[in-house]
C-alpha cells in the first residue's frame, strides 16, 4: 500500500478530532443506528456494529447511548431514519476526496456538501469519480512512546497487520477489513493500547500540496468534517511536514 491515510494524520497533528465531543457522539450514534438497522441488534453476528459500538467505547461515550441507538435502529424506538450515501470530489489542486455521510434528507446533505466543496475551490463530482483511487482498510490508531515503536511495529506484523507507518508519535496499522478485530485483540493481549479501531478508506497514491494548495485544502477537509451529517472524510492529500508546520504556526 503505497498512500495510507494521511489525511487521518494531518488531523492528529492539527488537533481536528470532530471539533467538539458531543459532535464525535452523534457521529457514532449515527453509525449505530444503520448498522443495527442494516444487521440487526446484535454485535456478536453484525460485524459493522461491532465496529461502531468498539468505537463508542473507545470514545467513553455511555453505556445507555449505545443501547438507545441500537434500539432505534432496529426499529424498537423511533428515531432510525437514516439513509446512508457517499460522495465523491475534487479538492483545491486535484486532491481526491471522498465522504461519508448519514442524513434523513439527503438533498440537504448533497447540496450542504457541494456547496463546502465550491466556497473552497473544489467541485463535487458523480458516483466513482475518485473511489477507484482507494482501497477499504482496517486501521488501528495507537500513541507510541519513543523508544517503543520498533516492538510495537513487530507486534502488529506478528498479528497479521500489512503495514504500518509511525509519524508524529502516532503509529497507524493497517490490516486487511477482515482481519481488524483479530489484529487489535492481539495487540490488547500484548498489553498495547489501542486508541481506536476502524474500517477507512484508504488511498493508494497521495498527490503533495504545496503551501498554498495545502492550506485550501486543509481549509475544505475541516469544513467537510463540520458538518452534522458527515460521518468521515477520506482525502489523498500529502501535505510535507515543513508546510505543515508553517500552516500551524501562521494559525
Amino acid at each position: 500500500m503505497s498512500g495510507h491515510n494521511k489525511w487521518s494524520k494531518i488531523k492528529n497533528k492539527k488537533g481536528v478530532d470532530d471539533i467538539k465531543k458531543g459532535n464525535l457522539y452523534t457521529k457514532i450514534t449515527r453509525e449505530i443506528i444503520i448498522a443495527a438497522k442494516e444487521g440487526g441488534g446484535s454485535p456478536d453476528s453484525n460485524f459493522r456494529l461491532r465496529l461502531a459500538v468498539q468505537k463508542a467505547h473507545d470514545s467513553n461515550m455511555p453505556s445507555e447511548n449505545i443501547y438507545r441507538a441500537i434500539a432505534k435502529g432496529t426499529g424498537d424506538i423511533e428515531g432510525g431514519s437514516l439513509v446512508e450515501m457517499t460522495l465523491e470530489g475534487y479538492g483545491p489542486s486535484g486532491v481526491a476526496i471522498m465522504v461519508a455521510a448519514l442524513s434523513d434528507n439527503r438533498n440537504r446533505t448533497v447540496q450542504e456538501v457541494r456547496s463546502s466543496f465550491t466556497k473552497h475551490g473544489g467541485a463535487l463530482g458523480e458516483n466513482g469519480c475518485v473511489s477507484w483511487m482507494f482501497k477499504s482498510r482496517g486501521v488501528i490508531t495507537i500513541n507510541v512512546e519513543k523508544g517503543k515503536e520498533e516492538d510495537i511495529e513487530l507486534a502488529a506484523i506478528d498479528a497479521g497487520a500489512e503495514d504500518v507507518k509511525t509519524e508524529g508519535g502516532v503509529m497507524e496499522v493497517y490490516t486487511k477489513p477482515e482481519t481488524l478485530e483479530k489484529v487489535r485483540a492481539a495487540l490488547e493481549l500484548a498489553k498495547i493500547i489501542v486508541e481506536s479501531s476502524e474500517l477507512q478508506m484508504v488511498p493508494e497514491t497521495l498527490v503533495t500540496l504545496d503551501g498554498k494548495g495545502a492550506t485550501q485544502a486543509l481549509k475544505l477537509l475541516e469544513r467537510l468534517e463540520e458538518l452534522d451529517d458527515v460521518q468521515n472524510v477520506y482525502s489523498n492529500a500529502d501535505i510535507p511536514d515543513s508546510i505543515m508546520a508553517a500552516i500551524q504556526a501562521a494559525s
